[in-house]
């Protein structure tokens, strides 16, 4: 994907690629929501976009109906989360066969968390794959050529340390995987420190920061805490008093992501994964300030 626009500080000649994070609606309103930020953001022409796969597997089905409709009713390529919790490995194999015949040529590959909610411990599925690195290598056996998997540049909340990280990260490249999208941060240095290292240590996929686009910040708090995103000091004090205000909170999460994002185009990231919370208004708002415009605009 080329576009003329030039991107807002890194001298390139194209904007950077983005990819979109949906999550599965749960209600018909939120199925409404979900369809609408679909429809206004197909014409930036995203690299691709993901659904996700709810804790313990519990949102199976909605993520294959919607990825299902993505393919046969956008122009956008779906990728199709993917976990190793709440299925045995002949039940994840059926699912990747489906999505394989179904033409879905990229699986997001995750470990998953447990069914007993995020933060629980986590506990193998009986006779489910033990670790994403073996999900991965079933994903390309069935002939899927694109697998994305997951990575934490501050350390896994299960992991002892970053470079336990990269060993994992290692073992999943050997197994196929073709790409990695980071946990959510909040400091570039987060980002770079962490590149570096997997460079170091001999990775060689493209690693893209996933930028988080939450602009209730006790939400956005909670899911720090979570995934051991560190929030910084400047942010808390930019969201005092907006409990009530959504407008002005989304202003605030723009202004706070544009600035984050700049400094990782700067430092070289030319691919940017946003978590949309299947809302359309910050996600348009970010990859224009990143140069990308929407395919009537860019012809």
């Amino acid at each position: 994907m080329t576009f003329q626009a030039k991107a807002f500080a890194s001298g390139r000649d194209s904007a950077p690629t983005v990819s979109f994070e949906f999550f599965p609606p749960k209600n018909d309103t939120m199925e409404a929501r979900l369809w609408e930020t679909v429809e206004r953001l197909e014409p930036y022409q995203p690299d691709f976009v993901s659904v996700t796969y709810g804790a313990g597997g519990s949102t199976r089905e909605r993520t294959r109906k919607t990825v299902n409709r993505i393919l046969s009713d956008t122009s956008l390529r779906a990728a199709a989360h993917l976990t190793c919790v709440g299925a045995t490995r002949d039940e994840t194999k059926d699912i990747i066969r489906e999505y394989k015949n179904a033409g879905i040529d990229h699986i997001v590959a995750l470990r998953g968390d447990s069914p007993d909610g995020i933060g629980a411990a986590y506990q193998t599925h009986p006779g489910g794959f033990e670790c994403t690195s073996q999900l991965v290598a079933s994903i390309r056996e069935a002939g899927i050529s694109d697998v994305s998997v997951g990575c934490y540049p501050e350390k896994h909340p299960d992991s002892p340390s970053v470079d336990h990280d990269l060993d994992v990260l290692k073992k999943k490249i050997d197994a196929g995987a073709t790409r990695a999208v980071t946990q959510f941060f909040f400091d570039p240095d987060t980002f770079f420190r962490f590149r570096d290292q997997a460079v170091a240590s001999g990775i060689t996929i493209p690693i893209i920061p996933g930028l988080m686009l939450q602009s209730n910040f006790a939400g956005l708090q909670r899911m720090s805490g979570l995934c051991g995103a560190s929030v910084p000091d400047s942010l808390p004090p930019l969201f005092d008093g907006l409990e009530d205000d959504p407008d002005t909170r989304d202003l605030v999460t723009a202004n706070v992501v544009a600035k984050l994002a700049r400094k990782l185009e700067k430092g070289g990231a030319e691919h940017f994964h946003f978590y949309t919370l299947n809302r359309a208004n910050l996600a348009i708002c970010l990859v224009r300030l990143l140069g990308v415009r929407a395919l009537e605009e860019a012809a």
